[in-house]
């Protein structure tokens, strides 16, 4: 059972991991979560291992990567100036072209 719950602690933490660094921001919460639980688990269970001990404290430094990412890294979409005046500026010339061939 204590293996079952150790597996289950680095299934769920590689895949906080991986959420984590795809842009999907706070969904990564969830399987974090879910391994800092089974990680918690098996550290009652087991006081003297180290191994679980130690899933425990990477999967609450993955809490605290995503926490900061959400709150200090801002994602901002900016317009491109200048290739919405080349796109314009195509469309117009397309336009002509249309007008030429009647």
């Amino acid at each position: 059972m204590n293996r079952f719950l150790i597996i289950l602690s680095l299934v769920f933490g590689v895949l906080g991991v991986v959420l984590t660094i795809l842009p999907f921001g706070t969904l990564a919460l969830i399987p974090i979560a879910l391994a800092f639980i089974f990680a918690l688990i098996t550290v009652f269970r087991q006081r003297e291992k180290l191994f679980p001990k130690l899933v425990l404290v990477i999967v609450f430094a993955n809490f605290l990567t995503v926490i900061g990412k959400e709150v200090f890294v801002k994602d901002v979409v900016e317009v491109d100036e200048q290739f919405e005046t080349i796109k314009q500026q195509s469309e117009q010339d397309a336009q002509k072209d249309l007008e030429g061939l009647e």
